[in-house]
Parts: C-alpha cells; sequence; structure tokens
C-alpha cells in the first residue's frame, strides 16, 4: 500500500504536540481529550483529531488519548526512537550556544563534534568536545557516523560547505545561514533564518499597534 502524504502543516505541528504531552505525563496525567489538549494548546479539537487521524487516531469516541501512549507514538512518528549523531559548523556564539544545549540528547541527538576555520577558535572546548579544523570534517564524518551536520556559518562559506558535506554522507543539515541550500533529493534540509522570524515578530507587534490606535 502507498504510504499516506502528510502536509508539512500536519508534520509542522507535531513537536509542539510532543512537548505538551511529554510536560502532561511528567505531571502524572494519565489520559486526556482532543477538548482538554485544544484549550491547553490552543488548537482546535476538530483539528487536533485530524491532525491525529493521519496516522490512525490514537484515542477512542468518548474515552480520550492515553497521554504516554500517544507521546511515545508521536515520538517514533518523528524518528525520535533512534539515535541521531550530529556535528556543528561554526564556533561562534550561536554554534557554541547549540552545542550547550542539553535538550537535544533527551531527544536522541547526539553532539559529537564541532568545526571551524578560525585558528583561534581551534582547540575550545564546548561542553566537552574541542572544536577542530575543517580540515579533519571529512574524515571525521566518516568515522563516527555523523548523519546530521549543523550549519552555523557565514552564507559565503555555506554552500560550499553544504556541498562537502553532502558529498561526505551527511542526509540532513539544519541550516542557519542566511541562504536558501540546494541539495540533491533524498538530502533534508531544515533551513532557519532568524532574521525572518524577528520580521515576522515586527508585522505582528506593528499591526497589533494599528489595531489598538484604531479602537
Amino acid at each position: 500500500m502507498e504510504a499516506k502524504e502528510i502536509s508539512q502543516a500536519v508534520i509542522g505541528r507535531l513537536p509542539r504536540y510532543f512537548r505538551y504531552l511529554g510536560e502532561l505525563k511528567d505531571q502524572g496525567v494519565e489520559r486526556i481529550s482532543s477538548q482538554e489538549l485544544s484549550e491547553l494548546m490552543q488548537v482546535t479539537a476538530s483539528q487536533i483529531r485530524q491532525d491525529f487521524n493521519n496516522f490512525g487516531g490514537f484515542g477512542q469516541q468518548g474515552y480520550g488519548y492515553n497521554v504516554k501512549y500517544l507521546y511515545d507514538e508521536i515520538g517514533k512518528i518523528l524518528g525520535l526512537d533512534q539515535t541521531h549523531n550530529f556535528v556543528i559548523i561554526g564556533a561562534g556564539n550561536l554554534g557554541r550556544a547549540l552545542g550547550n544545549y542539553l535538550n537535544f540528547e533527551r531527544r536522541g541527538f547526539l553532539f559529537r563534534g564541532i568545526f571551524d576555520q578560525n585558528p583561534a577558535l581551534v582547540g575550545m572546548d564546548v561542553r566537552g568536545v574541542k572544536v577542530r579544523p575543517m580540515e579533519e570534517l571529512e574524515t571525521f564524518i566518516r568515522e563516527n557516523q555523523i548523519d546530521i551536520a549543523v550549519l552555523t556559518i557565514p552564507k559565503t562559506g555555506a554552500v560550499g560547505v553544504a556541498d562537502r558535506l553532502v558529498q561526505n554522507g551527511i542526509k540532513a543539515i539544519w541550516n542557519f545561514a542566511h541562504v536558501d541550500l540546494r541539495v540533491p533529493e533524498g538530502i533534508q534540509v531544515e533551513n532557519v533564518h532568524l532574521s525572518d522570524s524577528l520580521m515576522k515578530l515586527s508585522y505582528n507587534l506593528s499591526r497589533y499597534g494599528k489595531e489598538q490606535k484604531s479602537n
């Protein structure tokens, strides 16, 4: 049977469901209805049911959802029942901040290496991991079964580095460089443009201000 195509909008909501369910599980909540989850997340109950129905539903009408089961199942859908080794390219402020973020390990993302072309940064310790020179990148990827790379470098070098990563077996790139990467089919890229998010916030702030003035 051909796999059902799931929209990116639905996929984009799964991590938020996972986060809320994890908090409920930690609080000892065993069952929750779509309406109760709706009130917590500010997503309509019908939207929640539609999203979950893409994957089989998970619940029983009138009985709600088992929180731990739903949390575990969404984790499997997100691939969090597996571990992923990742490296960071760029040991500047953002790269080091990501390397120091402990929650990655809780989700199965294992920080294995960090690289930079600046000799002044090579040898610096980031949570027990030494910054390595870029010359060691290819060998390190192959020898340590790295499947994800995080790019926190200027856009001028990002395209070339991305090509090197793909050629050496990287299957996914989390890209913070201010350029949209074009990679071969089958390579997964998540582009994160921090300034885009800030401009969206600015737009909403401006619109809210105008609405307040008109009232």
